[in-house]
């Protein structure tokens, strides 16, 4: 069986005192956390596009003050930057026009990024491509999507792992699960936002995930969970217990077959990814049990 690599997107709460921090922590967060789990999504990076400026990129001496925060074999799943992905700037309303981002899917952006995280290079698991919802005013067809991402990945080292997170529904077919091992690219399973459920969607492509695959819990309703919480992210208000129970039938098929499971939990998904990872762990430990008596009957 492989090792479990679960973790949650970002750790900055101080709502996890009493979960995962001590009362007393101090400022480093990031060191309590990498005494718990084995690997964390790292999001903040991505917002780096902003009208009249030039993309902003991570600073080296926070990226080794991560790396120097948790042990060696710690592993950090990074999105890339938005202004990689993003085809324009984000709309100040409806009726304002479209202005296109110049740095969309800039390979010299893109590698000052790489350079930028040379101190936790040995230390990276995927690179998660973040893309949003794409209509036709942003991306003409999937084929022109495809086609550009193609000459864009080309163009890049080949020795980091890649991911790719799609908010097309209608995207996900076999199109692009095929555009995906033809490229040696991975998918971002994405359990939220709108999105199908990951679950048949697993089953009907399943056959396309080779050796690593993401997924990202987050749910249906970011504001919803916000108001609820009001940024009390200590409990759980949203419990998926049948969505939990999928998602490990989910990995132990995905380790069946040696796919590399990375997963990511979100506050918004139950309310407290630490806690959601709590209840996800027990449902291993269950299905341990159940299996070891079924094997002693």
């Amino acid at each position: 069986m492989l090792p479990l690599k679960i973790g949650t997107c970002s750790w900055k709460y101080d709502s996890w005192k009493g979960i995962i921090y001590s009362e007393n922590a101090g400022k480093n967060y990031l060191q309590e956390y990498a005494r718990h789990y084995s690997t964390v999504e790292i999001d903040q990076w991505f917002w780096s596009l902003f009208p009249g400026s030039p993309p902003v990129l991570p600073k080296r001496e926070i990226v080794k003050e991560y790396v120097d925060s948790v042990p060696r074999d710690f592993h950090f799943a990074v999105k890339v930057p938005n202004s990689i992905t993003l085809t324009h700037y984000y709309q100040k309303g409806t009726s304002s026009a479209l202005e296109r981002n110049p740095y969309f899917l800039s390979v010299d952006l893109f590698s000052d990024f790489l350079e930028t995280l040379a101190p936790m290079q040995d230390q990276l698991g995927p690179l998660m491509f973040q893309f949003e919802y794409l209509n036709r005013d942003k991306m003409t067809s999937q084929d022109e999507f495809i086609k550009q991402f193609e000459v864009f990945i080309a163009k890049c080292p080949s020795h980091y792992t890649y991911a790719l997170e799609i908010r097309n529904p209608n995207y996900l077919n076999k199109k692009y699960f095929e555009f995906l091992h033809g490229n040696n690219l991975f998918h971002v399973f994405l359990q939220g936002y709108y999105m199908p459920p990951i679950f048949p969607l697993y089953q009907s492509y399943r056959h396309y995930i080779k050796s690593m695959t993401v997924i990202r819990l987050h749910g249906p309703d970011r504001s919803g969970m916000e108001k609820k919480t009001q940024g009390d992210w200590s409990q759980i208000i949203a419990p998926k217990d049948d969505e939990l129970s999928q998602l490990v039938r989910m990995i132990l098929d995905l380790w069946g077959d040696k796919v590399d499971a990375h997963v990511y939990v979100n506050n918004h998904y139950e309310g407290s990814a630490p806690k959601s990872i709590r209840r996800i762990l027990e449902r291993f430990s269950e299905m341990n049990q159940h299996a070891s008596t079924l094997a002693f009957l």
